[in-house]
């Protein structure tokens, strides 16, 4: 694989002539739009057929059940785990259920050879984040149980092959009492043939403060879980000031403490499949952010006429752009940027990589892990 950055007076017929490979596969691998047009800086991977997997990574992808039937089919593939977002649960440990059926999400992975797995979330029945639901569960030992119960119902009865605790915003009084949750989870789950893994804060030290990481006990919860996700992304995000959602210098940290405390083959690196768009001037409190695809990202640059830039400190590109009078600056992903993430999984030595979320088809990205790991698949 070669990626190759646009440069002004490339055309793609002169961008594929000069790697002597067809222009269709350039168009296609890159999900160029016609007629074709380009963005000064964009980055383009050339796919040459050839690959070079030099180890096995498993990779876990989350999504909704309103998912593209067609998208969620072409990512299968290259998925080890499909992880179905989301499960939520009462104070008392009743599961609530997703609001659109899941059934054909598991029955489509299996034809894949792909592994469905249920994410549990702290989501109340108005489908909103609720850490009182942690804080109510892991305190009765009646409410676990029930929880439990109600988790391997579901998982025999529909096919999952696992849970994902997705639990966030966990109070620091209740930490110890979240990891034995899990460790109660993973004892029971483990028994029946399911796997447990839990996602975690992007942590840089043990007693790092805030209730976004006081709750994660890395060492523990590692140690218990069948593997971990290092949520490793959003620090550019929806209602905060304009950045890379997952700048590789500070992904990079959270990997360095994190093998401290866990088994590197436990770990799986979060990856943002995802970008924003903020209006400027930023302004605290009142500006948000609209979320947009890479792919979508791209053609904004096009259809505006701007050059895409790349930072070297965050390895992500960005540019900014004015349409009616209201400049906008837009982060995103490409395949530099994710070429770094895949960087560290092989630096690192890690288990693979978990993407948040595949919603979005990213052509590109899956050509890209496709030449560089060999993804597992395990059922």
């Amino acid at each position: 694989m070669e990626i190759y950055v646009v440069q002004r007076g490339d055309t793609v017929n002169s961008i594929a002539n000069g790697f002597g490979v067809a222009v269709e596969t350039v168009i296609v691998t890159n999900q160029l739009i016609y007629p074709y047009r380009l963005a000064v800086g964009q980055a383009l991977l050339i796919n040459d057929g050839i690959t070079n997997r030099d180890r096995y990574v498993d990779f876990n992808g989350f999504a909704y059940p309103f998912i593209s039937s067609w998208v969620l089919e072409n990512t299968l593939p290259y998925l080890t785990y499909l992880s179905v977002f989301s499960y939520g649960f009462t104070r008392e440990g009743y599961l609530v259920y997703p609001q659109l059926a899941d059934e054909w999400m598991i029955e489509l992975a299996g034809q894949f050879e792909t592994i469905p797995i249920l994410t549990l979330t702290p989501l109340d029945e108005l489908g909103r984040f609720n850490n009182n639901l942690i804080t109510s569960i892991v305190n009765s030992t009646e409410y676990t149980n029930r929880l439990i119960e109600e988790l391997l119902y579901v998982l025999e009865s529909k096919g999952y092959g696992g849970v994902d605790v997705d639990f966030e915003y966990i109070k620091q009084e209740d930490r110890d009492l979240f990891t034995a949750f899990v460790v109660e989870l993973h004892s029971r789950l483990s028994a029946q043939g399911y796997t447990v893994s839990v996602d975690l804060a992007p942590k840089t030290s043990a007693n790092q403060p805030g209730l976004l990481y006081a709750g994660k006990d890395y060492a523990a919860l590692g140690a218990t879980a069948d593997w971990v996700l290092l949520m490793t992304y959003e620090w550019g995000y929806k209602y905060g000031p304009p950045m890379a959602v997952a700048p590789i210098n500070k992904v990079r940290q959270v990997v360095e403490y994190a093998v401290t405390e866990i088994d590197n083959r436990k770990i799986n690196l979060g990856i943002p499949n995802y970008g924003y768009d903020w209006p400027l001037p930023f302004i605290q409190g009142e500006t948000a952010a609209t979320t947009l695809g890479n792919v979508e990202a791209v053609q904004i640059a096009v259809n505006q006429g701007v050059e895409i830039q790349y930072d070297e400190i965050s390895q992500s590109p960005f540019f900014y752009y004015t349409e009616n009078g209201l400049e906008h600056v837009v982060w995103f992903e490409d395949v530099r940027s994710m070429r770094a993430k895949f960087d560290l999984i092989k630096e690192f030595n890690l288990r693979g990589g978990g993407y948040w979320t595949v919603m979005s088809w990213f052509y590109a990205n899956w050509v890209l892990a496709d030449s560089t790991f060999s993804i597992n698949k395990k059922i």
